[in-house]
Parts: C-alpha cells; sequence; structure tokens
C-alpha cells in the first residue's frame, strides 16, 4: 500500500484541534490583507531571509508536506505567521495550539531537510491594522520536535490506515457494483455509456433527455464506476431544488440494495438554517451546548458516521445527538471524508463555496453531477449578483456606535449626490461612481474595525448591512461586461426618497469557469439544455464540452393535451378567469379520477383559485402548495400522492414541485397549466432580453 499524502494543514487540523467551536463573528482579514502582512514581515527582515519553503516528511505510511512561511538562518528561526485584526486575546487557546502544531511540524521537517540539530520556533501574530507584530520564540531540539511529529503522524496514522482501506475496498465494490435494475429503460443505457466516457476521459458533458427515462441513475451509476476504474476522490451531485436531492439518494439507495456491502460513503449536506438545534444561540461554548466541547466530542462522532456509511441529515442528527455536538459542523466535516457528496449547487458554485475550497486546498479529483442543469444560469447569476438600499443604510447608521455615525452620514451624502438628479424609475449606469465605492469602502473597513474589538452585541440591522455592502464591494472589484449597474429610484419627484444599487450579473461565466477546470469531470444534466451553445456561454464551459441528446422514449398516443382558448388568464382577466378554470379542472377530474396536479404563475392566483374551488367542489380533495413551506412540509405535500389517492395539488409555476419530482407508478394521471411561467414585464428583465450580444 503506498503512502498516505497528507498536508501540513489538514494534519494538525485533525489531530491539534480541541476545545469548543467558536464561531463569533470577528472579521479575519481578507485573502490580499493576509498576503501583504506576509510581504511587510518578509521586508522587515534580513536579506537572507527564506519564505514559502517547501518542505516534506515521512513516517511509516505516512506522506507529510506544505510550505512554511520563513526561516531565518542568522538567528535560526523558523516562523509561522498569522495576520489577524483585533486584540490579540481573542485568538482561542484552541487556535493557537493549532498554529503551534503546525510550526512544530515544519519545524520538524526543516531540521531534517538542513541537518539541524536545534531550532528556534516563533508564531508571529501580524496586526494588519497596528502593524504591530507578536512573538515568542521557544528554542527546541531536533529530537523534541521529532517526537513531536511523530507523535501527531501516529495520532493520524490509523485513520490514513483506515481511510485507505476503505479507499480499496469502495472502488473494488464500485467495479464489481451491477446497474440495479434487469434492463435499462430507453434511452438510459445511451446516457450511462456518454457519462461513463465524460469521466473516464476527463470531460464535460451536457446531456440533454426527457422526464421519464431515468436520468438521476443513468448518470449516478457510471459516475461511480468510473470512481472504481479511476481511483477518484470525490463524486458531488448538485442540485438546484431540494426534491433533486431526495431523487439521487434514492437512486443511491437502489445501487446499494443491488450490490451487496457496497463501500461507499454517502453525505446529504443541508443548509445551516435546516440542521440548527438551537437556531436562537451563538455559535460559541459560552452561548450552545453543542458548541461546547465540540472538537474534544468529534472524534467519537466522526469514526462513527465513517462506520455507518449513509449519512442522511437524519442519521447525521442522530449521531450528533449521541456524540452533543453540532450536526451541521458535524455535516462540514464528513465532507472531507465522503465519497458522494449530495446538496445544493451553492457549495461548489458560490463565490465562497465550501465544496470548491476543499477540492482547491486538498488538490481532490473530483467529478461533478449537476441535477436540473437550465436552472444553474439562474441560481449562479442570483450568487453573483448584489444589491444595497439606501434604507438599510439609514437603518444601520441609527443602530450603529456613536464612533461610525460620521461615517455613516459622509456615505449617505456622496450616495445621495450621485443620484439625486436621476428622474427615471430605473436606469443603468456605465461605472460606479469612485467616490461613492471609495466612500462605501471606508465604511466597511471602519465597522470591521469596531467589529474586530466588539464583536458581540451589534444589532442585526447594521450585521445585515455590513454582510451586503462587502459582497457589494467585492463583486464591484471585478465589474464587467458581465454584469450590469443599475440604480432604482423609488419616487424620482422626491429629492430625499429611498434608492437600490445594484450588481446584477447578467453572465455567469466568468465566475463559474474556474469551477468547471477545478474538477476533472463534470455532467450537467436536464430535459431542457437548448440550444446548447447558449449554456455553454453562459456558464462558461471549455469549447471541448460535449453534448448528448437522447431520443425521448414516449409515444405519441401517450400524451393528450387539450387547449381552452375561451379562458383568458392575461392579468387584467384573471378575476374573471377563476370560475371557469374551477370548472375546466371539476370537468376533467370527474371524467377521470385520480391524481392531478395545477400550476400558476403566482402564489396569489394560486390562492385565488383554491379558494373558489373548494367553495364550489367541497367533495374533491386538494392540496395547495405555499410560500416558504419547509422540508418536512415539502415531503408531506408529495407524499399524499399515492398509488389509491385522488385528489388535486395546487402548485407554482417553477417551485419546489414544478421539476425534479418523481412520482412512481400510477401517482400522476395529468396536470393543468392554467397560465404561462412568463418573466415579470420590468426594466430589469426588458434590458436582459435586449442585450442580445451578452445573453
Amino acid at each position: 500500500m503506498n503512502d498516505y499524502r497528507v498536508s501540513v494543514n489538514s494534519l494538525v487540523a485533525f489531530t491539534a484541534r480541541a476545545g469548543d467551536l467558536d464561531l463569533r463573528f470577528t472579521p479575519a482579514p481578507s485573502a490580499i490583507e493576509g498576503i501583504a502582512g506576509h510581504q511587510i514581515i518578509r521586508q522587515r527582515r534580513r536579506s537572507n531571509y527564506e519564505s514559502e519553503i517547501r518542505l516534506s516528511g515521512h513516517y511509516p505510511g505516512l506522506a507529510v508536506s506544505g510550505r512554511a512561511d520563513g526561516y531565518d538562518p542568522d538567528s535560526n528561526t523558523l516562523e509561522e505567521i498569522k495576520t489577524h485584526r483585533s486584540d490579540l486575546s481573542r485568538i482561542p487557546e484552541n487556535q493557537r495550539a493549532v498554529h503551534w502544531a503546525q510550526a512544530k511540524i515544519y519545524g520538524w521537517m526543516l531540521c531534517q531537510s538542513l541537518g539541524l540539530s536545534t531550532l528556534n520556533i516563533a508564531v508571529v501574530y501580524f496586526n494588519i491594522l497596528s502593524g504591530e507584530e507578536t512573538a515568542e520564540p521557544r528554542c527546541f531540539t531536533a529530537k523534541q520536535l521529532q517526537r513531536f511529529f511523530n507523535q501527531h503522524s501516529e495520532k493520524f496514522l490509523s485513520w490514513a490506515e483506515q481511510e485507505s482501506a476503505h479507499r480499496e475496498r469502495r472502488n473494488t465494490s464500485l467495479k464489481a457494483m451491477p446497474f440495479p435494475h434487469v434492463t435499462y429503460r430507453t434511452g438510459q443505457r445511451e446516457l450511462a455509456e456518454k457519462v461513463f466516457l465524460a469521466a473516464r476521459d476527463e470531460q464535460v458533458l451536457l446531456a440533454q433527455a426527457t422526464t421519464g427515462i431515468g436520468k438521476t441513475l443513468g448518470t449516478i451509476f457510471p459516475q461511480l464506476k468510473a470512481m472504481g476504474e479511476r481511483n477518484n476522490d470525490r463524486l458531488f451531485y448538485l442540485t438546484a431544488k431540494t426534491p433533486g436531492r431526495q431523487l439521487a439518494l434514492d437512486a443511491i439507495e437502489a445501487l446499494r440494495k443491488a450490490c451487496y456491502d457496497l463501500q461507499l460513503r454517502v453525505l446529504e449536506h443541508v443548509a445551516r438554517d435546516k440542521a440548527c438545534i438551537y437556531p436562537d444561540r451563538a455559535c460559541h461554548g459560552e452561548s450552545c451546548p453543542l458548541a461546547a466541547g465540540f472538537y474534544d466530542r468529534l472524534p467519537a462522532a466522526r469514526a462513527e458516521a465513517v462506520s455507518r456509511r449513509w449519512l442522511s441529515h437524519e442519521v447525521i442528527r442522530d449521531i450528533a445527538s449521541r456524540h452533543t455536538i453540532c450536526p451541521y459542523y458535524l455535516s462540514q466535516e464528513l465532507a472531507k471524508w465522503s465519497d458522494v457528496f449530495v446538496g445544493d449547487c451553492n457549495y461548489y458554485f458560490d463565490m465562497s463555496a465550501l465544496m470548491y475550497a476543499y477540492t482547491v486546498i486538498n488538490e481532490w479529483r473530483v467529478t461533478v453531477l449537476v441535477d436540473e442543469a437550465h436552472n444553474l444560469v439562474d441560481r449562479a447569476r442570483g450568487m453573483y449578483t448584489a444589491s444595497l438600499d439606501s434604507r438599510a443604510l439609514v437603518e444601520a447608521r441609527d443602530v450603529a456606535p456613536r464612533s461610525l455615525r460620521k461615517t455613516f452620514d459622509r456615505c449617505w451624502e456622496v450616495w445621495h449626490r450621485s443620484y439625486r438628479d436621476q428622474i427615471e424609475p430605473y436606469r443603468i449606469h456605465e461605472v460606479i461612481p469612485e467616490d461613492l465605492l471609495k466612500s462605501l469602502q471606508r465604511l466597511v473597513s471602519q465597522i470591521t474595525d469596531h467589529l474586530s474589538e466588539k464583536p458581540a452585541g451589534n444589532d442585526g440591522l447594521l450585521m445585515r448591512f455590513y454582510f451586503e455592502a462587502m459582497l457589494f464591494i467585492r463583486l464591484a472589484e471585478s465589474l464587467g461586461d458581465h454584469s450590469l449597474f443599475d440604480v432604482t429610484v423609488d419616487d424620482p419627484t422626491d429629492p430625499t426618497t429611498e434608492t437600490t444599487l445594484t450588481i446584477r450579473n447578467i453572465l455567469p461565466a466568468p465566475f463559474l469557469a474556474n469551477r468547471f477546470r477545478a474538477a476533472i469531470s463534470t455532467t450537467l444534466f436536464s430535459a431542457t439544455l437548448s440550444p446548447v451553445d447558449y449554456f455553454k456561454d453562459m456558464l462558461g464551459l471549455p469549447e471541448t464540452a460535449q453534448f448528448l441528446e437522447v431520443a425521448a422514449p414516449f409515444k405519441a398516443e401517450q400524451l393528450q393535451v387539450q387547449i381552452d382558448t375561451k379562458i383568458s388568464t392575461r392579468y387584467d382577466d384573471r378575476p374573471r378567469s377563476v370560475a371557469p378554470i374551477c370548472q375546466r379542472i371539476a370537468t376533467q377530474y370527474t371524467s377521470r379520477p385520480g391524481n392531478y396536479l395545477a400550476f400558476f404563475s403566482s402564489y396569489a392566483y394560486l390562492q385565488h383559485v383554491h379558494d373558489a374551488f373548494q367553495r364550489s367542489h367541497p367533495s374533491i380533495t386538494t392540496v395547495a402548495q405555499r410560500s416558504g413551506m419547509s422540508e418536512q412540509e415539502r415531503a408531506s405535500f408529495l407524499s399524499s400522492f399515492t398509488d389509491t389517492s385522488a385528489h388535486i395539488g395546487f402548485c407554482v409555476l417553477g417551485g419546489a414541485f414544478g421539476e425534479g419530482i418523481d412520482l412512481p407508478g400510477n401517482r400522476l394521471v395529468g396536470a393543468f397549466i392554467t397560465t404561462l411561467g412568463l418573466p415579470a414585464k420590468t426594466p430589469v428583465n426588458e434590458e436582459i432580453i435586449d442585450r442580445k450580444s451578452v445573453v
């Protein structure tokens, strides 16, 4: 068995972390500020100071490597540099222990490389605000450092051996894994073969295949076969809507049943607000009991989880409950050790995406499946769009400490001056005024300094504006032809009216291209990926991306389409349309009772028709989608459709039940599309449509 390879950072994160989970908000330096801090330290050192030293070490069965920050040969001092922007005393002791563990691991590898018998080591904390550096050098013998290295390597080795053995068993079982059904559906085999070839040959594939051929299983099965053949690290199954997660889990469960003892760890990762047990508590040991001692109890919980292998969010919650730790951050930890990650597409494509960061840092070989990929364009646009409201600025100013109010006032003055003469309710501007952007940057910088000194007890309005402003500034730094900058004025006749500034992404490609390059292979699949050049251009896919269109397996006689041209559903006609729509639905249901879905263009329209239908046809059972349904409520909605039920579900076009819903058996007789799901007629949508050179 080859040595297990691990970075210094990953090693000490596993072996040296202890104590509480502490996520009290203390603004950390940005990546640019961190780089600048390291450069300042280097400039203060002698000319023969060595920086970014590539080092490696070996322990039987383990290969450790990384880059040490700096070494001063004159004083024989190795430095581990950490930038910060707050009171040094606020850095928790358990975090300092990790810093020192890093430094000492690097110290042994340097002693081994240079043949040193002793070494001075210093963890240098550099305050980017004051320019002050704080260090306390300690002297170690090479034997002390070697013992430390061996202790941590030994502590990690059993886990590394377990992981290596798991990888071998996983690959063997995946190679032997059979297709779970006797035959493929029409078109399913063609899809599976193309997905396997794309994964094997490290290509990008867009697959257009109609609903009903089994796309989920037809893409997961070949990707897992390729994982076994190519020894890939991870498969990310990414969805744009919640029901897609369950379809993926159902498909993998079918494979588990078909393959005895399938050695595959599958993680379902859900959003923090859905996983959190104590949403009213802050994420630190003094507030939340699940954060207290988190890292002390994590090893046992992690060990149980990887032995369970099937890690749905219910299983994770159960494990976390038994070990009294936070289920969300347990799930984040398990994302490092799972073979299949099932979660929302933002975990890989968002600006601060967790799984993309893990992929880059750990140099994973990952393959990516994107379910209902036609949604990714709009989802990505949302990820790289930011708005600032002048009302939010004023509200944040009113709750901010007095030391910040002058800066808030100056920012408001520049903001107001910039757009007080705009007479249109909506206008696209070519640039963001430089003085406005500088004013916002200055305000964010001062809020950051304040939060560094007082991270707790700040009003939610201040924090909300702060995060929105940071995103706005970050996107402003990369503003180009891929985005619009527009200003909306509530009342152009009122010089004191509220205004909204928006950086609105139109072309996500510049932001997503790196995501696709980081994966060795990506398959994007949907029933609607035409025209293919549109999706390639919008998403930033490589020119070599392949396209597959699977022929529909259905016959024309299987579909009956009825069009009623006498009912107008134009906006102005909708009040008059309610009664005839109710009668049309009731007539169809009476002629052939069963399960139906009726789709409407808005919740308001849905509610009007549903209320009227209940009054006029109380004997017919109905269920209705509502805004903001929880996952449990969505599951309950779907579970009401059975082989023996007969009722009508009222839904919103484009909502959670608009696609990605699998109702096996004879559960669904038909659907009513009462209105077209056209975009609202707004200046923004008209501008997007007009910009044909971009879209």
